[in-house]
């Protein structure tokens, strides 16, 4: 999926790539453990992923683990990319999730309400 938003990768990305900013717009919490791996909590849940790429100012992936923050075989796992358009002159963020909740249509609401909450804390 893509998301024209109006702020700058600068400003964009410390939102997709550290605990805080995730914080704030994706999850109902996250925390960062010892070992670099991210705890995101939904709905008092605790899912574990940690950061298998990153390119810093452009995109960043997260792959999830198991309950004793193992890594799975075929895990889920979500990349957020921004893309910077020299034609539109604006900023998409991309995002690919790659899970197995069976109902797109659910999913595509999810994440155009998750990007939502991000448009208003970047004011974009």
């Amino acid at each position: 999926m893509e998301y024209p938003i109006n702020a700058s990768p600068r400003l964009l990305f410390p939102y997709l790539a550290s605990a805080s900013g995730l914080a704030q717009w994706f999850c109902d919490d996250v925390r960062l453990d010892p070992d670099h791996r991210f705890n995101m909590v939904w709905d008092k849940q605790n899912h574990y992923a940690e950061i298998a790429l990153q390119r810093p100012g452009r995109s960043v992936r997260y792959v999830f683990l198991d309950e004793k923050k193992q890594p799975l075989s075929d895990a889920n796992y979500l990349d957020f990319s921004l893309e910077y358009s020299k034609i539109t002159d604006g900023v998409f963020l991309r995002v690919t999730d790659y899970s197995d909740h069976g109902n797109d249509q659910e999913q595509q609401e999810l994440w155009d309400g998750l990007v939502g909450k991000l448009r208003e804390q970047v004011g974009g």
